[in-house]
Formats: structure tokens, C-alpha cells, sequence
């Protein structure tokens, strides 16, 4: 017991240096746990013993990363990403598998070839996914694009450990590392195991769709937070336990439950119950990663292992540019989306590891391919930031330079930042009442579709000090902010506030928390999002229940007017003590009832009826 928790001590100690130093250097939490790994490791200090069992307890934190994705996905909209989960995701697995493999046949019996050519396609789901998130490219086009060949990377890893077995060139081993099976499935006729393994796939669906959502809501009912997250933790491992009892991947499983689960009523807060244990998990696996490179056999095999990392590399790399290519990426997001995926991934060690099992690779050869796999792993991140550094930044360059010349600092008043939903509304109000803005997005791809139809939009980060310059920030009056991400917003107005105090700004918030953030920075206009449209809606509701469309459209204004006076009263509170700030917005909230019924009982019948007139020459 002493020897696990300083075990857990060690990890934790070096994980709490070497991640805020690594982020301090702009380098990513990714690269340093892979350091702290080999700092800590037996060819660091030698302050760990057995890598492997810890890897083999932290891969854990993999397969509760799935679940939380497929929470994030609801089936309608997997259903729309078919085309790049399938296409450009079998695309890539068949494409690298097929390049990979023609070379290693080269060197190595095609049965062996193959095996290496499949297991190296997959890329770092972990990794790639980890490094999306802290960069917020989650939701952009080469995002989402990376999300799918990673998504159909790992449905793919089922029928690979399926094959495997069929490449069989050697004797079974169970390399030292042999582990008994839950259940024995071997035994059984083929058909049996595979209506066993239909029938698991089926009950965790099951499970999800309908005896999760009774279990929590009763749970929840208790209040006790610890076992509804006890409960939550149950299920991830309880179906991990039963995709291994019959031989699938227990990533698979948990994605699944999570796809079934978006749509519940839960899902938020599965989310922020698991993701705490989900960081810790992968950054653990991450550090063994790093304490699990064998130096002395890198050593003796360097020139093999380095020419095996950078044919990986390079391979993958034509491979997934090509592929971008085939499914029309701009070529700015084809860079970032073939070196995204570059590299290898984590399911290579079980996959590796399986093939020496069941004789397909031999060995040392094994340990070779798996220290490759380690260090492509470990370039990665840094990967990331050499093109973020060089390539990102002199393109992004080239493409702001190219639009500011086009720009006529002059003559406009208005600078509109973030042309998504919002944006584009906003722009095509100003437009038609006579007002021309500048406007920026930094989204390539939606840059290039909105100039199609006519918009002249403009590429680049907004919240870079040159660029607002060229917009012509020094003389424009007002300042229009429709971006999504607040932390992105409260950087924009902060640079703002100090190079351009003249500017006005009008800025968007997607809740009323987002809003105090804003207003927290003396914004001169904050509105929320979705208001508008839950106004109109309301309006549209009310009609249709048969009030007069006047009253209505009175009812709508009077809300408005006071949902305004609402916001800056509850600002004032939302700093203080949680009740206080439930009283006063219950309070509001009655004021407004009251204002509203009385309002209903005004006889204004004349101007309804006003209102309500047709003119025939309208």
C-alpha cells in the first residue's frame, strides 16, 4: 500500500512541475507528461518500477475520453458526418495501412508487413484530441475533419485485433504478460461468439438508452453528488468489463453508451463528473508513455528506429495531404490536418503487444516498432508547434496581408468581428440599412464560402493588434463582437480598451454568465445571443394563442425593456451570496409577471385595431 501511493505521489509530483513549465513554454500538458515520464522513468531517476502495469491501469483514461466525445454526439449528427467518418477516415486507414505495409514488405514477410501497416495507420486519438481542445479547433472544419478519421481510427481497431490472429506466422506467446479472460470465449463455436459479441454491442445500448436514464433520475433524487458520480464511474468500467468479456474494444463500448446518452437529460453532468477523472487518467498514461522508452535498446537500434519515426511520419503525411485534397480541404487546413495525424497512436501497444501474442511479430521486433510508435508520440506536440510557428504563421500572414490591402480604412464606421450565425445576420441588418462594416473571421473555410455569395469578409485572428489596425480600428466608431468563445471576446476588448479607448463596443454573450464577464470590462453594450429569438418566438406563440398581435408585440417590448433593467440589477448581485442573487431574480421575475398581467388589462382598442389594419397599397 506505502509502495502504490508513493507511486501515485511520484506521478502526481512530476505531472505538477513539468505540465505548468511545458505550458509556460507555449510546448502543450501533452509534452510535458511525455518529459515528465522520462524524467521519472528507469532511464531518468529511476523513481518507477513497473511502466507497464500503470500504462495497462491509465489506458483507462482512453476509453473514459470516448465516452465523454460520445456524449458529445448526438446520433442525427453522426448521421450528417458519415461522409468524412467513412470517406475520409476509411480513406486514410487503407491509404496509410496500404503505403506502410508495401514498404515493410520490403524488409518482412507480408503477413508481418501487414500487420505493422495496419497497426501504424492509427494515429493518437489522445494526443491529437488533447491538443485540439487546449488550441479550440474542436469546432473548426480541419477539426472537425480530424475528429472523424480519428473516430473511424478506433471502430477500426476491432476488426484489426479480429485479423491479426490470421496472420499468424510463429508460435502463441503469452509474452509474460498473459491475463485470464473474464470469460472464456474460445471454446465456443464461431457463430455463438459472434451472436455473444451482437448481443453485448446490443445491452449496452440497451443500457444507455433506457435503464441509465431511470437509474440516474433516482439517484439524483437523493442529492448525495458522490454516488451519482460513484454510479457514472459503475457504468464506464462496468461496460469496459463487458466489450473485453467478449473481445471488443472497450472504447468502442463506452462511445457508444455516450452517443446514446447525448440526448439525456444527464449528460452535463456525466460530463463534468467524469472529465476530472478522465485528465487525470490520460495524463498518468501519458507520463508512462514517456517512462516506457526503452534508451538502451534505442541506442543499439537508432538508425532502424529513426528511420522507422520518420517514414511514418513522412508517409502518413502524403498520404492524409492527398486525402485532403480528394475531399476539397483548403489547402491551409490539408496542412494542419496531415500533420495532426502523422503520428502513431496508443492502441499500437495493445495492438503490437497482441501480435507478439498471438505470433504474428516476433519479439524484438516488436520492441523496436513499439519505441517508434513512443517517440512519434513524443515528437507530436512539438510537431504541432513548429507549424503553428512557422508554416500557420507565415500562411495566415500571407492571407491577412493579401485581404488588408483590400480594405478602405476610411470609409467605414463599423468593424465586425465573427461572421457565424450571429455575424452574418448582424451584417446583412447593417448592410441593408446602409451601413458597410468591415468585417473579420478566422475561419478560413467559412470566409471562403460566405465570399461566394457576395461577402466580403476578411481572414484572420481578431484578437491580433495589426490586423484591427489595418481594419482601420483608429477611426471606426463602433466595434460589433459576435464571437462565440467569451475568453476570446474579453481578450479582443481588453486589447481594444488599450489601443482604441475611443471605440464603442457592442458585444455579444451566449448566457447571462457570459455577460457578466463582459460587463465586468465596461462593455458599452452586452446582448445575449438567443434573446431575440426567444422573444419573437414568444410573440409568434402568443398570436397563435389568439391575443392580439399589438398586445402581443407591446407584451414582447415590455419584457424586453425589463429583462435590460434585470440583467444590470442582477450584475450587481451575482458577486455576492447565492441566495441573495435567487432573491432578487425571483423577485424580478415576480415584478415582471405583475407589470405583464397588468399591461394585458390596458384598453388601447383603437390602436389594436390600427395595428392590425391592412393597407391595400402594401
Amino acid at each position: 500500500m506505502e509502495l502504490f501511493l508513493l507511486q501515485l505521489f511520484i506521478f502526481f509530483t512530476a505531472s505538477a512541475i513539468a505540465v505548468p513549465i511545458a505550458k509556460k513554454l507555449g510546448l502543450g500538458s501533452v509534452l510535458g507528461y511525455l518529459i515528465a515520464g522520462i524524467v521519472i522513468g528507469p532511464f531518468g531517476l529511476s523513481l518507477i518500477g513497473d511502466v507497464e502495469s500503470v500504462m495497462h491501469f491509465t489506458e483507462f483514461g482512453v476509453v473514459m475520453m470516448l465516452f465523454l466525445v460520445g456524449l458529445e454526439l448526438k446520433p442525427s449528427m453522426l448521421w450528417s458526418m458519415k461522409v468524412p467518418i467513412l470517406g475520409m477516415g476509411g480513406a486514410q486507414v487503407v491509404g496509410s495501412a496500404l503505403v506502410i505495409s508495401l514498404v515493410a514488405a520490403y524488409f518482412l514477410p507480408w503477413q508481418q508487413a501487414i500487420a505493422i501497416g495496419l497497426t501504424l495507420a492509427l494515429s493518437s486519438t489522445a494526443i491529437v484530441l488533447q491538443t485540439l481542445k487546449e488550441k479550440g479547433l474542436m469546432n473548426t472544419s480541419s477539426g472537425r475533419s480530424i475528429f472523424s478519421v480519428l473516430l473511424f481510427q478506433d471502430l477500426a481497431v476491432i476488426p484489426m485485433l479480429a485479423l491479426m490472429p490470421l496472420l499468424a506466422t510463429g508460435h502463441h506467446t503469452d509474452g509474460g504478460h498473459a491475463e485470464a479472460a473474464l470469460i472464456d470465449l474460445s471454446h465456443l463455436p464461431d457463430y455463438v461468439q459472434v451472436l455473444i459479441t451482437i448481443l453485448a454491442v446490443v445491452l449496452v445500448f440497451l443500457i444507455g438508452r433506457y435503464a441509465s436514464r431511470p437509474i440516474f433520475r433516482t439517484i439524483a433524487e437523493t442529492g448525495v453528488r458522490e454516488i451519482f458520480i460513484g454510479t457514472a464511474l459503475a457504468m464506464v468500467v462496468g461496460i469496459s468489463l463487458l466489450m473485453t468479456a467478449v473481445g471488443l474494444s472497450p472504447a468502442l463500448g463506452t462511445f457508444l453508451a455516450g452517443v446514446v446518452l447525448a440526448d439525456s437529460e444527464f449528460r452535463h453532468e456525466l460530463e463534468s463528473d467524469i472529465e476530472p477523472f478522465k485528465g487525470l487518467l490520460l495524463g498518468i498514461f501519458f507520463i508512462s508513455i514517456g517512462a516506457s522508452l526503452n534508451f538502451t535498446l534505442i541506442s543499439h537500434e537508432i538508425t532502424t528506429i529513426l528511420g522507422i519515426v520518420v517514414g511514418l511520419i513522412l508517409f502518413k503525411f502524403i498520404v492524409l495531404y492527398i486525402i485532403g485534397r480528394l475531399f476539397k480541404m483548403v489547402k491551409k487546413d490539408r496542412s494542419f490536418f496531415a500533420i495532426a495525424l502523422a503520428q502513431g497512436g496508443e492502441f499500437a501497444f495493445v495492438l503490437f503487444q497482441f501480435s507478439k501474442t498471438n505470433g504474428v511479430l516476433e519479439g524484438e521486433l516488436t520492441e523496436i516498432l513499439i519505441s517508434a510508435v513512443a517517440i512519434s508520440m513524443f515528437l507530436a506536440p512539438l510537431i504541432f508547434k513548429v507549424y503553428e510557428v512557422l508554416f500557420d504563421g507565415k500562411q495566415a500572414e500571407k492571407s491577412e496581408d493579401k485581404d488588408m490591402d483590400m480594405i478602405d480604412e476610411s470609409g467605414h464606421k463599423v468593424i465586425l468581428a465573427g461572421f457565424g450565425g450571429l455575424g452574418t445576420d448582424i451584417g446583412r441588418f447593417l448592410l441593408s440599412a446602409g451601413v458597410k462594416p468591415v468585417i473579420l473571421d478566422h475561419d478560413a473555410s467559412n470566409v471562403n464560402i460566405l465570399r461566394h455569395f457576395g461577402f466580403e469578409v476578411y481572414y484572420g485572428d481578431v484578437t491580433r493588434l495589426d490586423l484591427l489596425e489595418s481594419a482601420g480600428a483608429s477611426e471606426a466608431e463602433v466595434l460589433v463582437i459576435s464571437i462565440p468563445d467569451v475568453n476570446v471576446s474579453k481578450k479582443l476588448i481588453e486589447m481594444v480598451r488599450k489601443h482604441f479607448p475611443n471605440l464603442k463596443i457592442v458585444a455579444s454573450a451566449t448566457n447571462m454568465s457570459g455577460s457578466y464577464s463582459l460587463m465586468d470590462l465596461n462593455v458599452d453594450y452586452v446582448r445575449r445571443t438567443t434573446l431575440g429569438t426567444a422573444m419573437t418566438i414568444g410573440q409568434d406563440v402568443l398570436k397563435e394563442l389568439g391575443m392580439d398581435p399589438y398586445k402581443a408585440y407591446r407584451l414582447m417590448r415590455i419584457f424586453k425593456k425589463h429583462d435590460d433593467e434585470m440583467l444590470s440589477a442582477l450584475y450587481k448581485q451575482h458577486r455576492e451570496a447565492e441566495d441573495g442573487y435567487v432573491s432578487m431574480y425571483q423577485k424580478q421575475m415576480k415584478d415582471l409577471e405583475s407589470l405583464m398581467a397588468f399591461d394585458q388589462n390596458y384598453d388601447g382598442e383603437d390602436v389594436e385595431k390600427a395595428w392590425t389594419v391592412k393597407n391595400p397599397e402594401l
